[in-house]
Order: structure tokens, then C-alpha cells, then sequence
């Protein structure tokens, strides 16, 4: 369920304009259009919180949300080939929040391609992660979900995995900027001890052209169980308990003012990302 914001950085200054929302004054569970079905997803909840069961989940600071949409809600991935990060967040939000709200998530464009996989995204509140899509989505009241260090975060190396990666991008930014959205962090910590990546395999996908028109950009080496050795095929995740904690709103023009710096901005959410992550690491240590 590999999650990327990697299209959004297509979006440039020039683009960005005055944010023209258009909010849904009245409930409507799916007001981008998109196909999301509320009751599909209260039947297979079920499911979706038993595999998130496997991680010993936490989930705090949901009371910290806006009470209604539109607003961006920001995330690091982890996991490998079997992400826990959203199953997590979602499944907990569903649950005190109801799944009537219109929130979705950006998932890469391999997905909606698999035979029988996509359908079934797109009713869980999946969209293509499109800068165009996002920022209909956002426009038309509804919240949205992001994990922007996509294939390359979800796959750091085990050295790295307290790490906070998302490869210097920065379409989520602009994205927030182009509509006028808050963002809301959501660290997570503990996925990432699940699996043991050797490396992201840059250099493997090079000689894998049919992966490039995919728009995937990592062939991961990774060590686990049933394969010992596994080149991009999941591997049976290990025990461990993940946290997940969900930041207050940011509000960029109010706290960077009218003419913001992009990296600087990047620069310093990043950070924040980072000092939360250590902060849930240290827990974990004491």
C-alpha cells in the first residue's frame, strides 16, 4: 500500500495562485466524486483493524484534528511491502470520527492498476496521487492523506529507520499553499522495525525498464521470512508495536506569511517530523 506525493511536486510557484475552496457546506461522504462508498467501508473495517491488530497500535492526539475538512494530513511511511501506517491511522479515525467523513488517500498509480485492486482502493477513499486530483479533492471540502517520501521512505535501508525521509519533496507543501489547507503532521514509529531492508536498490531498477513505466523507482533488498532473501517481494513482518502521533493543524500562510519559501518551509516541518520521531524513539528506549 505504498502511498507517494512524488507527482505532487509537478506543481510549481506559478501554479500555486489564490486558493479558491469550494466547501461542502452540507455531510456528503464523497464530495470529490470519486467513488468513495462509506458502507463498503463499515463492512470490511473488521479487516482492516485485524491486520493493524498485528502492530499493537496507538494512535494519539486524533482529538487534535479539525472538526471538518478540507485539510492535508502528512505522514512518514514505513513497513516495506506491507505498510501499516494508514490501516493504523484510518482505521482509528473511522472509529471515533465515523466513516461518513469524506477523507482519502493518496496512493500510487501502480495500484489502481492490478486487476480487482483498484476498484476496491477507490471505494476505501483511494485516489491517484495526481497534484491535480489532490488539489479537486481538497477544493471540494474533502481531507486528504499523504505520505510524500513514498517508495523511497516506506523502503529505508534498517540504519536509517528512525529516519525521516521524504527525498526533498515538497508537492505536499505546495499543494497546502495552492489551497489554503492546514497540514497535519502524523509521525509514526515502530513500522519500520517490522522489516529489515538492506538497501532500496536504487541501482537494481535500473536494468528493470518495466518498472520505470510503473513509476517505480526502488527494487528493495530486503531480509525475512518465507524468502530469506527478498528482491521486492513482502516479507512476513516482525512483532512490533507502532505509535502513531498525530500533530495540531498548520496553518502555512498564517505561521511563514503571504510569501513563503518553499525549502524553508520544508526545512523546518521536516525537522519538527524528526523531533517527534526521536521523542516516540526515546519512549520506546526508556
Amino acid at each position: 500500500m505504498s502511498v507517494s506525493a512524488e507527482a505532487l511536486d509537478r506543481l510549481v510557484d506559478g501554479e500555486r495562485g489564490r486558493p479558491e475552496l469550494a466547501l461542502v457546506r452540507d455531510a456528503d461522504p464523497d464530495p470529490a466524486g470519486t467513488g468513495r462508498d462509506p458502507e463498503f467501508i463499515r463492512r470490511n473495517q473488521s479487516l482492516l483493524e485485524t491486520f493493524a491488530s498485528y502492530f499493537n497500535p496507538e494512535v494519539r492526539g486524533i482529538e487534535k484534528l479539525p472538526e471538518r475538512g478540507p485539510f492535508l494530513i502528512v505522514g512518514n511511511h514505513n513497513g516495506g511491502a506491507t505498510p501499516p501506517d494508514m490501516p493504523i491511522l484510518m482505521t482509528e479515525w473511522w472509529k471515533r470520527r465515523g466513516a461518513d467523513e469524506p477523507v482519502y488517500g493518496l496512493f500510487h498509480s501502480f495500484f489502481f492498476n492490478l486487476p480487482g485492486v483498484g476498484p476496491t482502493v477507490r471505494k476505501a477513499g483511494g485516489i491517484e496521487a495526481d497534484p491535480q486530483a489532490a488539489a479537486k479533492t481538497l477544493r471540494a471540502g474533502g481531507s486528504v492523506v499523504v505520505f510524500p517520501g513514498g517508495d523511497h521512505d516506506v523502503f529505508r535501508p534498517w540504519t536509517e529507520r528512525h529516519n525521516i525521509d521524504f527525498a526533498g519533496r515538497t508537492g505536499w507543501i505546495r499543494l497546502a499553499l495552492r489551497t489554503g489547507v492546514p497540514i497535519v503532521p502524523a509521525v509514526s514509529c515502530g513500522a519500520h522495525n517490522s522489516v529489515v531492508v538492506l538497501s532500496r536498490g536504487d541501482r537494481l531498477v535500473r536494468w528493470m525498464p518495466h518498472l520505470k513505466l510503473m513509476r517505480v523507482k526502488v527494487m528493495p533488498v530486503m531480509l525475512g521470512l518465507p524468502w530469506g532473501i527478498s528482491f521486492g517481494m513482502p516479507t512476513l513482518p516482525l512483532p512490533t508495536k507502532v505509535t502513531v502521533d498525530v500533530g495540531a493543524p498548520i496553518d502555512l500562510a498564517k505561521r511563514f506569511g503571504p510569501d513563503p519559501d518553499v525549502e524553508a518551509i520544508y526545512e523546518e516541518l521536516t525537522a519538527e517530523f524528526q523531533a517527534t520521531m526521536d521523542r516516540l524513539v526515546a519512549e520506546r528506549s526508556s
